[in-house]
């Protein structure tokens, strides 16, 4: 996505208030949408295992993060748009487009724009909820300027840190920085656990065990501290009452609510 010619300038509207709904309507959707989930915990893996290497700098380890979620995305996109989403994406921004395929593919490119703007500009929270019902399953691309969830893991990043420090306390810092690394890719080796718990292979596991599951994540950096929160959600049983029929946006569900106050989401664009 990075080469696109034209791109959503921080347009909050897009994302504001607002999931995308995706059909589940037989066992191909469902590995669909599992495999989706595996790439998103083979993510959490890999970057647990750049962190707890002392020769990888923190930054490499959230350039993997960004790229797994942008094939996320990408998959996503392509499926529902086609390979021009870039293109149906602009055309919505632009006020050419109204539908609703326009609107999807500009909710994701915008949120796929964030996330790289997090990583690589500016100290930004991306926090999705992922949740799975009996017959679709919904994301909220969400944003915050901060947020205070307990049981969030911190590490130090030496590369991003201004502190200018003699040799002596250097090796102490850098000391310290690789063990609250070490620790968060422990915490995050777990985190992968969860999200393959919550969404089981529809293969493998009965559907009563899987039609409901839910993950709300945190990925936030304030200076040269980065910290990370994976939690599970239940869905509302009784959020939807029309059956899902296509892929379409829909309003915040009262979890996407309940989540923002769980982990203090501050100055939450959504």
């Amino acid at each position: 996505m990075g080469g696109q010619k034209e791109r959503f300038y921080g347009d909050a509207r897009v994302l504001h208030q607002q999931a995308v709904r995706i059909p589940l309507p037989d066992r191909e959707a469902e590995r669909a949408f599992h495999e989706n989930v595996q790439t998103l915990a083979d993510a959490l893996e890999r970057k647990a295992r750049l962190l707890a290497d002392p020769d990888v700098p923190v930054l490499t380890a959230h350039e993997i993060e960004l790229e797994h979620a942008a094939e996320s995305f990408e998959r996503r996109l392509r499926n529902i748009a086609g390979e021009e989403y870039e293109s149906v994406a602009m055309e919505y921004y632009r006020g050419e487009r109204d539908d609703r395929i326009a609107e999807i593919a500009a909710y994701f490119v915008e949120g796929a724009w964030r996330i790289q703007q997090r990583t690589t500009v500016t100290d930004m929270v991306y926090a999705p909820l992922l949740l799975r019902y009996p017959d679709c399953f919904t994301l909220n691309i969400r944003f915050a300027s901060d947020y205070c969830a307990s049981g969030a893991i911190h590490y130090e990043s030496p590369e991003h840190s201004s502190v200018d420090c003699d040799d002596a306390y250097a090796e102490t810092y850098y000391a310290e920085s690789q063990y609250t690394q070490r620790e968060a890719a422990g915490y995050l080796e777990d985190a992968a656990d969860v999200f393959r718990q919550e969404f089981p292979d529809p293969d493998d596991v009965p559907f009563d065990e899987r039609k409901y599951g839910g993950i709300a994540s945190a990925y936030g950096r304030h200076g040269s501290v980065f910290s990370t929160v994976v939690t599970r959600v239940d869905p509302d049983p009784d959020r939807f009452s029309e059956p899902a029929t296509e892929p379409t946006i829909v309003e915040a569900g009262p979890e996407a609510q309940r989540t923002e106050h769980e982990f203090g989401l501050d100055g939450i664009v959504h």
